[in-house]
């Protein structure tokens, strides 16, 4: 059964340390979304996001469970940040704990994919 941590914060991200649930874990997949000083032809120097949080904690909840009925993970833990988030700052974080690496490394990008295509979260202002 997948152990699931969903959060999200105004505060700057700070790494959770890594528990290990079981002996069996062999792989720990990290991913930072960290913010840039160029989009484009743009430069920032930072991003606003919002989720619609309660929506957004359901839904993350149902495309992990949905993701581990494929991809064989202990462990996921998601923390977005909400309100300004200044360029070089991190403003998502994903950590997959599995025994092998392929299905965390396949759980941590299908869940990114899915997350910015499905989940209410939105980049809605750049300076």
């Amino acid at each position: 059964m997948l152990t699931k941590h969903v959060a999200f914060t105004t505060a700057p991200i700070v790494l959770p340390p890594v528990e290990l649930p079981s002996l069996e874990i062999g792989a720990c997949v990290e991913f930072q979304g960290i913010v840039r000083e160029i989009e484009g032809t743009e430069l920032l120097s930072g991003l606003h996001y919002e989720a619609y949080e309660v929506m957004a904690v359901r839904h993350l909840h149902r495309l992990f469970d949905e993701i581990a009925n494929r991809e064989a993970c202990a462990s996921v833990t998601f923390i977005h940040r909400l309100g300004w988030v200044p360029v070089q700052e991190t403003s998502l974080f994903l950590r997959v704990l599995a025994a092998h690496r392929g299905p965390a490394l396949r759980f941590c990008a299908e869940a990114i994919d899915r997350m910015k295509a499905d989940v209410p979260i939105w980049k809605v202002a750049r300076a």
